[in-house]
């Protein structure tokens, strides 16, 4: 439950970050009747996130196992390749973003006839990025983590990723977003280590990968992952209980290469103000 809340809570704050700047902006020119285009830009974003999710759960259900099981490595993998360049780009991108929004809404506006296409399709590849995004995030976290506890935690996220946008839009709260981006990013890395093990799991129950399959270690009679404390590491770590040694080396390698490099990727400075002359 743990891991798709903290998904969804920072990639629903992403998206509320990216509106709140584009709308603020509008309202700081004058531009306030634009917001309409921004809304159906946003609403075309939700409706193809979903839409691209159905198509994608419809498409695995027809499978047949071995098929299934594969597809649900191959997704994944793909939410791995995401979460990981996700906690990267935002960690080098959390003190320009403003900036490059606020020149494209001006490149919008400037548009002329063509302003109300150019903000819809603006804020539309903003905000379906992050949507697209969770579409694989949720699905692999989901085919990993059967039961209601996912749906609920990925609900629960979206709603207070909702309500801390709106206060940050109003100003009613300040939140130091880079060390909120630094701390998720560590946290999601350990969620994306866990999917990495998981989808390594899937290709040998798809016939793909049958090496390192001896156990690493069989803790099932000592902390099973159906205890209380079993599936809280289970949601929050990926916690297995009888991994093979295939997925702890792949978990172990994929954290200790990547968070040494996440932490040792610091933003960019802020640039000095300019001279009074």
């Amino acid at each position: 439950m743990l891991a798709p809340f903290l998904i969804m809570l920072r990639e629903g704050l992403e998206a509320a970050l990216i509106v709140s700047i584009i709308a603020g902006y509008l309202y700081q020119t004058d531009q306030a009747d634009w917001l309409s285009t921004v809304w159906i830009g946003i609403f075309l974003a939700i409706a193809a996130s979903f839409l691209v999710g159905a198509a994608l759960q419809f498409a695995s259900a027809e499978f047949p196992q071995k098929a299934q099981e594969l597809f649900e490595a191959i997704v994944g993998f793909v939410a791995v390749a995401l979460l990981t360049s996700m906690v990267f780009w935002m960690r080098r991108a959390a003190r320009s973003i403003k900036g490059e929004l606020q020149h494209g809404v001006d490149a919008a506006l400037a548009s002329g006839h063509a302003t109300a296409f150019a903000l819809v399709a603006m804020t539309f590849l903003a905000v379906g990025r992050e949507g697209l995004e969770s579409v694989f995030f949720l699905l692999a976290i989901f085919q990993q983590s059967p039961g209601p506890q996912a749906p609920l935690g990925a609900t629960l996220g979206t709603l207070v990723a909702v309500a801390a946008g709106f206060a940050l839009y109003v100003g009613s709260v300040k939140i130091d977003l880079g060390r909120f981006f630094r701390i998720t990013g560590v946290l999601i890395l350990i969620v994306a280590a866990g999917l990495l093990a998981g989808s390594l799991r899937h290709l040998h129950e798809a016939g793909v990968w049958n090496g390192l399959q001896a156990r690493a270690w069989d803790l099932t009679e000592v902390l099973p992952v159906t205890s209380p404390v079993g599936a809280v590491l289970s949601g929050i770590f990926n916690y297995h209980d009888a991994p093979t040694i295939g997925e702890v080396a792949l978990y172990v390698g994929f954290l200790a290469l990547m968070l040494p490099a996440f932490l040792r990727s610091a933003p960019p400075p802020k640039p000095e103000p300019a001279p009074a002359e």
